[in-house]
């Protein structure tokens, strides 16, 4: 026995107050058939809550809840695991919002597949952290696996690499980084083969990035963090479907080339947020190559068109993006969290490596050893790619298209019942799964637009606070609209007829009670 292992001497939990209390909740494997009857009773709850459930949502107000979650003492736990699973039954479960009910139709939240739940339950009990090789080992490999299969649906070619993130918004900000740096690369080669070198400094100032007026706020989130400031996003116009106009594009281009600015990227949108519409990809690209410009595509909620069975056309000109977002926790039917950002190139992906002496210095990298963190702008991170590794093993690529593609079929369906409605007006036939809309009044009871709003906006927020339905909503030149967001299968055209019926019905009593005193004020002046 050495004489470190005869002189040290472990302090017994015993003597740290707390500390035995702490060790029996450390999972182990000694505590291992606890973590098996704990996390089992929590199952549970979640399963006997979501087969009970009969509306989306409880319309409990954040004056409601808020005192009943401040008053709970976190100073006096309360030690027993069926006590605070009771509690959080009556704190959060019982007023979740329930996206796996068929009359939840807001936002860009999909119901998730099991086999990506087990995923879940996996990965939070190993815990691995997909930063480095010695921390994740197979967890690597499954993620690298992933990155290719969806680079290869994508057609990027043989070169193409990516990592996955916490969504698409981080998505995007990663790809504008690489764009950036591509961009002052390309310029400062330029100039110092010309004898004018020029420094990084000096560019910035002239970088733009182009994107669809509908495309998502994220862009500009990104020009502002990596300090171009939220003017250097200049929207492009978009046609009567919401799709970017590439005769508008073009003439940016022309413009910011004549005023020597430089184009850094053009984002093209596959999925807006709010239509669903998918922009020309094939004529954005050819423009791109015409100017020289990066490429990105936000595919964030279009990406589920990689596996349809049917629709897979739509993203045709993909394969030709420098950078693609992807969300599988959109239309892959994954839990949040689960993305990637993928690159034609992989040598780009160096403009995020940093290598830190604890943890990826640049031996590893001379040693093949694949350290995730080289690439990405995030160091901890969860082993996420294991819920899609599942889904894919367990149910395969084509079951997720055909969910998919039920639920694009289904707003085919809702724009039809939507078209012949009097009571509303559709914006776009839509391309995906989103439909957006507004309750018009009966004929000669439409005169205060501004009053249409509010009658909307009421619609909405009754419809919410009842409980029955929860629906999202957006403005649309100027004026206030409802919008359906459909990644449910189990969501049928009744279910949407009924929606429809208690939107008419709501904002009709909201008409009926101001409408007459509109109309005497109006009068009156």
């Amino acid at each position: 026995m050495s004489f470190l292992a005869q002189t040290a001497e472990d302090p017994s939990p015993e003597s740290i107050p707390g500390a035995a209390e702490g060790r029996a909740h450390l999972f182990n494997g000694r505590t291992a058939e606890c973590y098996r009857r704990t996390v089992t009773d929590g199952v549970g709850l979640v399963a006997s809550t979501v087969a009970r459930t009969v509306r989306p949502f409880t319309g409990v107000t954040p004056a409601e809840l808020a005192p009943e979650i401040s008053g709970i003492d976190l100073e006096r736990p309360l030690g027993d695991p069926g006590a605070a699973l009771k509690e959080l039954e009556g704190i959060y479960l019982k007023d979740a919002v329930y996206f796996h009910h068929p009359r939840y139709l807001a936002h860009l939240n999909c119901p998730v597949v099991i086999p990506a739940l087990l995923g879940e339950a996996v990965l939070s009990a190993v815990n691995s952290s997909l930063d480095t090789w010695d921390q994740s080992a197979g967890g690597t490999l499954i993620e690298r696996r992933l990155i290719d299969w969806t680079a290869d649906r994508i057609g990027l070619g043989e070169a193409a690499d990516g990592i996955f993130t916490s969504g698409g918004t981080q998505s995007n900000l990663h790809a504008m980084l690489l764009a950036r740096d591509e961009a002052c690369t390309l310029v400062e080669k330029e100039t110092a083969a010309a004898g004018e070198p020029v420094a990084t400094s000096e560019i910035l100032p002239r970088l733009r990035i182009l994107t669809s007026q509908a495309g998502h706020f994220s862009i500009q989130k990104a020009a502002a963090v990596l300090g171009l400031g939220y003017e250097a996003v200049i929207p492009i116009a978009c046609d009567q479907d919401r799709r970017m106009r590439t005769a508008a594009l073009a003439r940016e281009l022309d413009r910011c080339r004549r005023e020597n600015l430089v184009v850094m990227a053009v984002v093209a949108t596959a999925g807006t947020t709010d239509f669903g519409s998918v922009d020309p990809l094939p004529e954005i690209a050819e423009l791109c190559a015409r100017y020289r410009s990066w490429l990105h595509v936000d595919a964030a909620y279009g990406c589920g068109l990689l596996v349809s069975p049917t629709r897979r056309h739509l993203l045709d000109g993909i394969e030709r993006a420098d950078s693609v977002t992807v969300d599988y926790h959109k239309s892959f039917f994954q839990p949040v969290s689960s993305s990637a950002v993928l690159v034609r190139d992989r040598a780009t992906l160096s403009h995020a490596t940093y290598h830190a002496d604890y943890l990826n210095p640049e031996r590893s990298a001379k040693k093949l050893i694949p350290n995730q963190v080289d690439k990405s702008l995030q160091t901890t991170r969860r082993f996420d790619a294991l819920k899609l590794w599942l889904t894919l093993r367990i149910m395969g690529a084509d079951a997720v298209g055909a969910l998919f593609d039920e639920v694009v079929d289904r707003a085919a369906g809702a724009w039809s019942l939507l078209d012949t409605d009097p009571r509303y007006e559709v914006v776009t036939q839509p391309q995906l799964s989103t439909l957006v809309f507004r309750y018009v009044p009966p004929s000669g009871d439409d005169g205060d637009p501004a009053l249409v709003d509010r009658a909307n906006l009421h619609a909405r927020e009754a419809l919410a606070a009842s409980g029955e339905a929860v629906v999202a909503g957006t403005v649309v030149d100027g004026r206030h609209y409802l919008k359906f967001t459909l990644l449910n299968p189990e969501t049928s055209l009744s279910d949407i007829g009924c929606v429809l019926d208690l939107l008419a019905e709501h904002a009709g009593q909201y008409l009926a009670l101001h409408i007459e005193p509109a109309l005497s004020h109006f009068r009156a002046g």
